[in-house]
């Protein structure tokens, strides 16, 4: 944390000496708030991961588009490892918040607006984030950092194929991605969406069962959000194909913490993160079977 610290001082954006302050609860990347000249400032510092996928170009145009959009705030200077963005006042979420069908009905617009008007303002080359793969590379990754968790990889790697089956062909638009309870922030007027680390193409399908299996989104809340979002009445074709999208997300949560269990130098419990996800991962997996 004090190597992240000395980069967040030496920024060429301030107008002089700053003290930055931790701002804690992040499990990717090392967050700080500085102020400067009146103004606050949040921090993220964080090199690309490439054992995840996130490459620091594609979250800075994600963040910039999302800006644009107006789903983010502002970024206002960034350089390699580093983005500064205009400190947003207001409560960062938690999943019985999220879970809210009060809630729900002000996140699901910004979901929108992420996938419809988001590939209209980023720039550059860009990603895509197709959970089957993400598992499939996770595959390789945990062997080859010889994870504690080999032994149970080759059913996980099998159950992840057949639920590619199941979700199908799929529409195409521009996903966040990880859409954890943090990752939203309500200033009393307004809920703002944040960190762009994931973004990419990807299946409508897949923000909407990660809102859901982040949050643990109650059955009928999760039927009314996909009508809502689809403006179609949730038919058995589409229930399936969403919980078999719900099973990836879950799954992919869990395999994310097995090898941030072997990568991450952060200090976060990764082995109970991934105890509590296999944990869900396996739930939802009943239920899905059961349909």
């Amino acid at each position: 944390m004090q190597e992240a610290m000395a980069r967040v001082r030496a920024l060429t954006c301030w107008s002089g000496p700053v003290e930055p302050e931790i701002i804690k609860g992040g499990i990717t990347n090392a967050n700080f708030r500085v102020a400067d000249c009146g103004r606050r400032y949040f921090v993220r510092i964080g090199d690309d991961i490439p054992v995840h996928g996130v490459m620091r170009f594609n979250e800075l145009a994600a963040s910039r588009a999302a800006a644009e959009c107006g789903l983010s705030p502002a970024v206002v200077h960034a350089e390699p490892g580093a983005l500064v963005f205009d400190f947003v006042e207001g409560r960062t979420l938690a999943a019985e918040d999220v879970r809210a069908p009060a809630m729900l009905t002000r996140i699901l617009p910004l979901i929108r607006r992420c996938h419809r008007e988001m590939p209209l303002h980023v720039t550059g080359p860009a990603l895509i984030f197709w959970v089957f793969h993400v598992l499939r590379d996770y595959g390789h990754s945990l062997r080859a950092g010889n994870s504690r968790h080999l032994d149970i990889l080759p059913r996980l790697l099998g159950i992840a194929a057949g639920l590619e089956k199941a979700v199908g062909p799929v529409e195409i638009v521009y996903g966040h991605n990880d859409l954890l309870p943090t990752n939203f922030i309500d200033d009393g007027k307004r809920i703002w969406l944040i960190d762009w680390d994931y973004a990419g193409y990807n299946s409508p399908l897949f923000d909407l069962a990660n809102l859901c299996s982040n949050n643990e989104v109650g059955p009928a809340d999760e039927r009314h959000l996909l009508e809502t979002y689809f403006e179609t009445p949730v038919t058995g074709d589409l229930w399936r194909r969403y919980q078999a999208m719900k099973c990836a997300s879950l799954l992919r949560e869990t395999m994310w913490s097995m090898i941030s269990e072997i990568h991450s130098t952060l200090d976060f419990d990764y082995r109970a993160y991934t105890a509590e996800n296999l944990a869900r991962f396996e739930r939802a997996l009943g239920e899905f079977n059961a349909l």
